[in-house]
């Protein structure tokens, strides 16, 4: 659905896009990760039109995004900072929203509102929280029924239950009706519970870029003791970092985690427990090939 081909953005003398290459499936829930000033916000506003690139082609079913009213009607975005009108209520920008997008659903906005009965709908929304701002955003971007919704840290600012609420309606948009969602955040763990494929993202441009599945089998955590001295690894096996406690040493393996396991089984371990990464883990791992500067993990 959305394809981006080497596209880079500068402003002045800062590259911050730098040949950047993207692809999100139609259906799929993309998570954007990276540290900050990785370039996630620039391709986001690139995505939806608001930035032109100085080179490179951004299409979404095959047309270009920039100045492109029909396929901004496809798309709902909820970015960072929630803009709405300063003296608008709820049913205000509800009015502004279905004549905006074609495919307004008003019915399905009022079943959404009686999700969040702690919203005064007739309350001016820039004196609601920013928690309650971005439930309001949510109600209108999910009752337009996009083809596409891009988020940049979207739940942030809500509690628990208004987040698995949010995902809720989203997945369940996804499931109904083929939504693609393009997610931007600093929340791993949530973006591992709803990511289907993930972009790392560092210095402008996507490092990798994955299937959630691939990318959790690519890197593994074995933990293994021996009777005596670790013995030396066979060539096969890449430890991209190596944690020792005592007679216990914590793994972190590349490659296929059957092969790292059946080639350090080969080494007669006294015990080995291959362990899952999360998306986290992973995230720091990858990135330390690119001089991120990280810590050890606590295992």
């Amino acid at each position: 659905m959305i394809e981006v081909k080497n596209v880079t953005k500068r402003f002045g003398d800062f590259i911050a896009l730098d040949d950047l290459n993207m692809h999100v499936e139609r259906g799929a829930i993309y998570g954007l990760v990276g540290p900050n000033g990785a370039g996630k916000s620039t391709i986001i506003r690139h995505i939806c039109g608001v930035y032109k690139q100085d080179s490179g082609e951004i299409t979404i079913d095959g047309e270009k995004v920039f100045e492109n009213e029909s396929l901004k009607g496809k798309m709902a975005v909820i970015p960072d900072d929630i803009f709405f009108f300063t003296q608008a209520n709820t049913l205000d920008m509800m009015k502004f929203y279905k004549n905006m997008y074609p495919n307004f659903d008003e019915q399905l906005f009022h079943k959404i509102a009686a999700c969040f009965p702690a919203i005064n709908m007739k309350k001016m929304i820039r004196t609601l929280s920013k928690g309650m701002q971005k439930q309001v955003a949510f109600m209108l971007a999910v009752a337009s029924k996009p083809e596409l919704m891009v988020l940049d840290e979207p739940v942030d600012g809500l509690d628990p239950v208004m987040r698995r609420q949010i995902w809720s309606l989203i997945m369940a948009d996804v499931a109904e009706h083929g939504l693609t969602v393009l997610i931007s955040s600093h929340n791993l763990r949530e973006l591992e519970d709803v990511c289907d494929h993930v972009g790392i993202m560092n210095n402008g441009k996507i490092l990798i870029e994955r299937s959630l599945d691939d990318l959790q089998t690519s890197i593994t955590k074995i933990q293994v003791a021996f009777e005596n001295e670790i013995p030396k690894f066979p060539d096969n096996i890449e430890v991209l970092k190596q944690i020792t406690n005592g007679r216990v040493h914590t793994l972190i393996v590349k490659g296929e985690p059957h092969a790292a396991e059946t080639a350090i089984s080969q080494l007669n371990p006294l015990l080995m427990d291959v362990l899952p990464l999360t998306l986290e883990e992973i995230f720091i791992y990858e990135l330390g090939g690119e001089n991120y500067a990280v810590k050890d993990f606590i295992f």
